[in-house]
């Protein structure tokens, strides 16, 4: 029973907040305390800034948003997702409380009752609809920024700011953002530029999280309470059990004595079955295993398979199928089979899937639906699943603290490591969530209870003036107030709080650098002169070295394009490194040459130049039968041990000092005018040379450093307003703006052209490049300008001859024309084209079968993956969508792209996710 004083309380609320009132009763249960904060602050007519863990519930306030503009009538409210699988589940979930009439959509893909008071959309769909002032804006009291923390986006982050930005003042802004550390940070930038905004922060997880290490075949806890976990206390007996498998390790490796060769890897983790298996015994299951590699996902499902693993009944075994052939129905059967359908499938019924950016989204989308349900048990995924997607599990499972971000292999950041686990734990099925970090030697428990106890989740603004932005701002507010909106973006405003620290550094760098100097000062002579001729050496030894692997790489190239059917080869190096027989020869307009190959250890693949460090030499010819199937196991064996019987050795002896190819070629001449100069120095002399060296080069570092400092400091001060007057003086070069700063018709149609590589395709547009192209020869030409390799390759791909040749090569000079441009303005926005996409996507339009599609991907160790294909296609049609409107665009080009996207949009690719 609740005391009077409470009752009067209640009616109070009530009567001061009569609209949050009636939502209540629609939602049918009592909202949180910071739901109810924030939906009160809406209700007062102020934003709000939410900050909140997954699952935590904030979409509520959003929701309350929507009910606040129908429940006024004639206003509206716009709800945006950073992704369109976001955009159709929230279509969803409204059109089933308000109704089809009262609710539209608006993606890339789908346009459906645009004009109803609430639309949910991309966040891309509203920031082009405030460029070109449509008429849908009229009426809009509210918009809705789900996920607003994807601003840090590197690619597409700044969409979020031009909106915020670009939003009528009338408009009140709901920001939903998952936890972050700099919130006040952002809070005050949002009052800056949207006036009073109300910040709404809760750390509570609604399910609460427990942290644990697998350490062999024991599980732990991470913190032996909530008090521990605090104080970064890790559980000691946990502490105990891991210095005592390391004891272990090392007496094993005394006990074989120092010339033990052994297995390469001391410590081997628990088999990923195992993991699973045991967290099905614990009652952990479902559970999401983070492996941060695509190979690594597909591997770990197959190796749950080999080891017999079932986590299905029959019934859900049926209701898998049904939803997986359901997902796959306008896909044609061929192309199953090239997508290894079948095996997936085996792998889904039995509660075991992979997921990750190669998969057909078809696959991931069936992956997704039947882990929701409870279906499947086990998902193996790269990071990307934590982005956005609605998979909670009961376990999150890390293999590594390590993940390769683009670069390089970096450890796991604590914002990185509470969002992957912040999966774990389903709100009104979970008591609780777990996090489980597998042990190894290199994992600290220590470490690992650093980065649970951390909530550091800074927002870094990605904002950057672009050419297509450019054109819009000058074209709605005129040039100098497109000045003023940029200074006030976030960017700007972290950049002007951030110069004061940098200038500091900069001075603590000059003051150690002059110590440094006075250390490395030699009575002989002018060492920084000696040191500096050192330095050169050394530089022209690192170009040298790099120009001799380019040649090493040309040598491989083109003894692989000489193998035949039958040579056997000695593959030197990686996984597959041992004795070959070709049983394909590469056939040529691929890009580089990549032979099908049957390997002594019966793995048939795909080898590159990559594999071999120099010429490929032929070692034996064998006869490989005419029709030799590589898929059938007895063949691949029968042929396996032809190849053990020439009785070549697979690791090849007394070869390896071959890499310099041809030997010593005597020393360059430029190190040998150097090196004499170098003993010629006074200072070359000094007994303390060696000791003087050591300081010059802590300075020689520690200028380097400063001097990027410096530049930093240069460009963050007003830098976005520089960028923009030098995007400008680029575009007023082209064309694009008139003398006196006005947009010229080309600018006004640069506005239209939403890509990355704006200006290029304008430019492309402009003379002439794409017209006269076929339709399959015009998708495949405009595919480079989209596409970009996921490793970066030294030989460009080549492309099919003819007129895809002139036209790739036209778009390449262009860009030349357009990089030196920007180079003369102190800018690099547009990325080189790469026509490593060509080829594929000219086969697809021609309605070539995807086998044939797939196999023609460069830079690839296999096929291309399936999902990689369909996520560039799909941005091919997006492109060709917005050329066949393009006032530019020639009758002949805009009728070449109608017809390209009809040819395009079959098979996988006309595949839709439900509506």
């Amino acid at each position: 029973m609740t005391s009077p004083a409470e009752r009067y309380a209640q009616s109070k609320r009530r009567a001061a907040f009569p609209a949050l009132e009636d939502f209540m009763v629609d939602v049918g249960f009592d909202l949180d305390d910071f739901q109810r904060s924030a939906c009160e602050s809406l209700e007062r007519g102020s934003g709000v800034l939410v900050c909140a863990p997954t699952g935590a519930g904030k979409t509520v306030v959003g929701e309350f948003a929507v009910h606040l503009a129908l429940r006024a009538g004639e206003r509206k409210c716009f709800y945006t997702t950073p992704i369109k699988a976001l955009s159709n589940q929230k279509y969803h979930d409204l059109v089933e409380r308000y109704g089809p009439d009262k609710v539209g959509l608006l993606t890339g893909d789908n346009a459906i009752n645009g004009d109803a008071p609430v639309v949910v959309m991309t966040t891309e769909v509203l920031r082009n609809m405030l460029y070109s002032g449509s008429a849908a804006l009229k009426g809009l009291a509210y918009v809705v920024m789900d996920e607003v923390h994807y601003l840090a986006d590197r690619f597409r982050g700044a969409v979020w700011e031009e909106v915020i930005i670009h939003l009528p003042a009338s408009v009140t802004l709901v920001s939903l953002s998952a936890t972050v550390s700099n919130y006040e940070e952002f809070a005050d930038w949002l009052v800056t530029v949207r006036g009073e905004t109300e910040v709404v922060v809760s750390e509570h997880r609604p399910v609460p999280l427990w942290q644990h290490m697998l350490v062999g075949r024991r599980m732990f806890d991470l913190f032996h309470d909530a008090d521990a976990a605090r104080k970064h206390d890790v559980h000691p007996e946990l502490l105990r059990y891991t210095r005592e498998m390391e004891r272990r390790l090392e007496l094993t490796d005394r006990s074989h004595g120092p010339g033990y060769r052994g297995r390469s890897r001391r410590w081997q983790p628990p088999p990923r079955p195992e993991v699973v298996d045991r967290l099905e015994r614990s009652g952990l299951l479902p559970a999401i295993l983070f492996i941060f590699s695509r190979a690594g996902c597909d591997a770990a499902v197959q190796q749950c398979l080999s080891a017999g693993l079932r986590l299905t009944d029959s019934d859900e075994r049926a209701e898998i199928r049904r939803i997986a052939d359901a997902k796959v129905a306008g896909i044609p059967r061929e192309d199953l089979s090239v997508l290894g359908y079948w095996e997936w499938l085996d792998g889904l019924e039995r509660g075991i899937a992979a997921h990750h950016a190669g998969m057909l989204p078809a696959f991931k989308e069936a992956v997704e639906e039947c882990f929701v349900q409870g279906l499947v048990k086990a998902v193996f995924a790269t990071e990307t699943l934590a982005l956005g997607i609605n998979m909670p599990a009961r376990c999150v499972v890390l293999e590594r603290l390590v993940k390769f971000n683009g670069e390089t292999h970096a450890d796991l950041t604590p914002g990185e490591y509470t969002q992957l686990t912040g999966r774990a734990g389903r709100r009104g099925i979970d008591v609780e969530g777990h996090a489980v970090v597998l042990w190894s030697p290199e994992v600290d428990p220590r470490h690992v209870a650093g980065l649970a106890s951390t909530r550091t989740y800074p927002l870094r603004s990605s904002f950057r003036p672009s050419y297509n932005m450019a054109v819009n701002l000058v074209g709605t507010v005129g040039a100098d107030k497109a000045r003023d909106l940029l200074e006030s973006s976030f960017a700007q405003f972290q950049a002007d709080r951030s110069v004061v620290g940098l200038a500091r550094q900069v001075q603590r760098n000059v003051d150690t650098m002059e110590a440094y100097g006075n250390d490395a000062a030699c009575h002989h002579g002018d060492f920084d002169e000696y040191f500096g001729i050192r330095v050169a050496i050394a530089d022209r030894e690192r170009a040298l070295a790099r120009q001799g692997a380019n040649q090493r790489r040309a040598a491989a190239v083109s003894s692989l394009e000489r193998l035949r059917v039958g040579d056997v080869i000695r593959v030197p190096q990686g996984r597959r490194a041992g004795l070959a027989v070709v049983l394909e020869a590469p056939t040529g307009g691929f890009g580089e040459p990549r032979p099908l190959v049957l390997t002594q250890d019966r793995w048939a693949g795909r080898v590159s130049p990559a594999d071999f460090p120099g010429e490929v030499e032929v070692l034996e010819r064998l006869r490989v039968p005419k029709h030799f199937n590589h898929r059938n196991p007895s063949a691949r064996r029968d042929l396996a041990a032809q190849i053990s019987a020439t009785g070549l050795d697979r690791h090849g002896g007394g070869r390896r000092g071959r890499r310099g190819g041809g030997g010593n070629t005597g020393e360059d001449a430029e190190i040998a005018l150097l090196k004499v100069r170098l003993r010629q120095h006074p200072c070359h002399a000094c007994p303390d040379r060696e000791e003087h060296a050591r300081w010059a080069e802590r300075r020689h570092r520690l200028l380097r450093d400063t001097e990027a400092l410096r530049d930093k400091v240069a460009g963050r001060t007003g830098s976005l307003a520089r960028t923009f007057d030098q995007v400008c003086a680029v575009l007023g070069d082209r064309g694009y703006l008139s003398p006196d700063g006005e947009v010229t018709e080309a600018g006004r149609m640069l506005g239209r052209i939403w890509s990355e590589a704006d200006l290029l395709v304008a430019e492309c547009l402009r003379q002439g490049v794409w017209d006269g192209l076929e339709p399959d020869e015009l998708a495949a030409a405009v595919s480079m300008v989209l596409y970009e390799s996921r490793r970066e390759g030294d030989d460009r791909a080549s492309v099919p001859k003819g007129p895809i040749t002139a036209a790739v090569d036209a778009c390449t000079k262009l860009w030349g024309e357009i990089a030196a441009d920007e180079s003369d303005h102190g800018l690099a926005l547009t990325r080189e084209p790469d026509p490593g996409f060509v080829w594929p996507m000219f086969r697809w339009a021609r309605g070539e079968p995807l086998a044939r599609v797939l196999a023609s991907g460069h830079n690839y160790d296999a096929d291309m993956p399936a999902g990689d294909f369909v996520r560039w296609a799909r941005q091919v049609l997006d492109l060709l969508g917005q050329i066949k409107e393009a006032p530019a665009s020639s009758t002949g080009v805009r009728d070449a792209a109608r017809k390209a996207i009809a040819a395009v949009n079959r098979g996988v690719l006309a595949y839709q996710g439900e509506l």
